[in-house]
Formats: C-alpha cells, structure tokens, sequence
C-alpha cells in the first residue's frame, strides 16, 4: 500500500492541451483540444485534436459516448461529426450486445428435479463450469 501512495498523479507537462466546447444544443458537441506549453503558449509541433460527443438513448437510459473527429479545423470536424457518430453507436451497440451476451452465458441452471414437478422431471442438464 505504501508503494500507492508514492504514485501522486502528475500532470505531463508536454502533452497539455487548451480545451474548447462547440454545441448545436441539438445533436451534440465537438471539444476543440489545442496543445499547448506548460507556459501555456501554443504548442505547433502537436496537432489540433477534435473530439465528438453525443448520446444514444436505450432501454437502460442514456448512454454517453465520445469519438475522435478526422479534420483539420472546426469546419472539418462539423462535417465529419455524423460519420464518426454513427461508427461510435456501432461500436457502443456491439459493446452492449456483448455484454448482455457474457451475462447471459453466466446463467446458472439447476440440476435435478424442479421443486413441485413430479416424475423427477424438468431438471436442467446444462452445466456451466
């Protein structure tokens, strides 16, 4: 435990960026990140990043997701918001299928008679390991 504590979490001086919101207060937001130096100056040897935000809405309620945007500029990333978005769903769709497939698999099914059934019958011979 004492090695932990030793682990302060440190902020990495060349990899800070200036972070920008734009919304439609419709469909969702786009976070501009600039690098900049630890003086806060603009960093030029480190690319603009564009990051995507929407949420999809499903039987558990609302589900955040975010995604990189492809684009040099606002403009760019405005324009490639959709495609960006509609690939994120699908991987946030595939993910949740996932997931409720691997709860599913853990299903645990009696062995031996049900109670209240007669003859014995009606026993699960599913095992799961």
């Amino acid at each position: 435990m004492a090695e932990e504590r030793n682990q302060d979490p440190q902020m990495d001086a060349e990899g800070l960026y200036q972070e920008e919101n734009f919304t439609d207060r419709r469909v969702g937001a786009i976070r501009r990140l600039s690098p900049v130096r630890a003086d806060g100056s603009a960093d030029p040897g480190r690319p603009v990043l564009y990051i995507g935000q929407a949420e999809i809405m499903t039987n558990m309620g609302p589900v955040p997701i975010s995604f990189e945007i492809e684009g040099q500029t606002l403009a760019d990333a405005v324009v490639g918001f959709a495609p960006a978005a509609q690939a994120a769903i699908e991987r946030t769709v595939q993910q949740i299928q996932e997931m409720r497939r691997q709860q599913a698999s853990q299903l645990v099914v009696p062995q031996g008679p049900m109670p209240g059934i007669t003859g014995g019958r009606g026993g699960g011979k599913i095992q799961m390991p």
